[in-house]
């Protein structure tokens, strides 16, 4: 369990739990490796072709100032370039990236520990451990396992900082918020999110006394935590106005992606558009200046279209892998007996968590630390509600859902759970209609849910 050290120290997992957290990643890194060893062979699809070619033919030379890098973020086209480069094949980069991605059991489990207790913490693990589209992302060139196991250690940093009103571990959050954001920009925008929560009002201190104001050590860590941040993405933003004569702090990905979520023309339609304007920083002001243009074109009714589009997309039964193998038939055609089973294989897990999470948002007492990984879910959803969403995009959050799950099913033993009484029956209602709402129209989709319903 989670021990409280002396003073203001941080919490450290006890010897049992540790063994068990070794074990688990190990397990982690073994799901991975058979997965990579045993899985079909199947093409590259979908964004792998461009990641390949970034860090195998355009990051050459690799010196930032000599190359053209600027729509994607730095630091997975980095990745797959010194590791390519260093073991000579991109089997070699799949096999660090899959050791990579184990890494996430101990940061979730150890979030898991400081927001809801030990046991918690495990079984949030667990899931991490074998959860089949971390399994599969992390055997693929998606720029995925990178990022998620940058933020979810800059989670628990940040949780580690609020605890012990370190700066030095403060520091260290900064760092890896800074690390997740070059890898994917949208984490740089949940960074002030990050601090203004380790500001928030507290009812007492540990010495039981009232307290309504942050005190300056917990100014101090925010802003070490903020600032570390900035001055890390900075020597890439720098670069960046070097290379191209302009200010873009990561990369010009999110403008494309604001448009093409708000506006009515096809994917193939922007990019004709787009070839038309002359230069990466041309096109983003444009991508932009129209992507604004639509959003207010749409007013008042935009948010509320865009809520009703993209929640369903969002938390649809759907996963990446399906569309990797029935939208582009990357492994080749599959017959309806061949391709249910891998739809219950990715999507029962999925519904099984989800239904965890909706009992646990109902039934949890929500202390210390949960607060924050319920602010960074909304957050991350909102974001893409007001871009564009897919099932891939969820992915970075749903270790929240994990532990919610997690916490719920130890709940018990952890203490955390209220007593059944009407409000928590009527919220459990509520979530419930709203969940089926978001999730009807995606069934379609599924062989398994013609097949059940006789449209198979």
């Amino acid at each position: 369990m989670l021990e409280e050290g002396v003073g203001r120290s941080e919490p450290q997992i006890a010897p049992t739990s540790r063994r068990a957290l070794l074990l688990l990643t190990a397990l982690a890194f073994l799901v991975r490796a058979a997965f990579l060893l045993f899985a079909p062979a199947c093409q590259y699809a979908g964004d792998e072709p461009s990641w390949i070619a970034l860090g195998t033919q355009e990051l050459v030379p690799l010196s930032p100032l000599r190359n053209d890098l600027i729509f994607y973020p730095p630091l997975y086209p980095y990745f797959i370039a010194f590791i390519w480069r260093a073991l000579g094949s991109l089997e070699a980069v799949l096999w660090v990236q899959a050791a990579l991605g184990a890494l996430l059991v101990p940061a979730v489990a150890r979030v898991g520990a400081i927001a809801f207790g030990r046991r918690a913490g495990l079984v949030a693990g667990a899931f991490a451990a074998l959860y089949p589209d971390l399994v599969w992302f992390s055997t693929r060139f998606w720029s995925e396992t990178l990022f998620i196991v940058l933020l979810w250690w800059a989670i628990e940093r940040t949780l580690a900082a609020d605890h012990t009103e370190s700066r030095r571990t403060a520091a260290a959050a900064g760092l890896l918020w800074a690390l997740a954001t070059l890898t994917r920009e949208l984490a740089l925008y949940l960074v002030p999110l990050a601090a203004l929560w380790m500001l928030r009002p507290r009812a007492r201190t540990p010495a039981g006394e009232s307290r309504h104001r942050p005190t300056p050590a917990r100014l101090a860590v925010a802003a070490t935590l903020v600032l570390v941040s900035l001055f890390s993405i900075a020597p890439w933003t720098v670069r960046n106005a070097i290379v191209f004569r302009a200010f873009i702090p990561v990369s010009t990905m999110g403008g494309l992606n604001l448009w093409q979520g708000n506006t009515t023309l096809t994917h193939l339609q922007i990019y004709e558009v787009l070839a038309r304007i002359e230069g990466p920083v041309a096109q983003d002001r444009y991508c932009r200046t129209l992507a604004w243009q639509t959003i207010s074109a749409r007013q008042p009714t935009w948010i509320l279209e865009k809520l009703a589009q993209q929640m369903p997309e969002f938390w649809k039964a759907g996963s990446e892998v399906l569309d990797h193998l029935v939208g582009r038939e990357a492994c080749g055609p599959l017959t309806t007996s061949a391709l249910v089973p891998i739809e219950l294989v990715l999507i029962l897990p999925y519904l099984a968590l989800l239904g965890l999470l909706l009992v646990g948002l109902a039934r949890l007492r929500f202390g210390r630390g949960a607060g924050l990984l319920l602010l960074l879910l909304a957050a991350y959803n909102a974001a893409h509600v007001v871009a564009y969403a897919t099932p891939r995009f969820r992915l970075p959050v749903m270790p929240v859902v994990f532990l919610v799950g997690a916490a719920l099913l130890a709940g018990r033993s952890e203490g955390t759970l209220r007593s059944w009484r009407g409000r928590s029956i009527v919220l459990l209602a509520l979530l419930v209609l709203v969940v089926a709402v978001l999730l009807a129209p995606g069934l379609d989709e599924l062989a398994a849910w013609r097949l059940l319903t006789g449209r198979g």
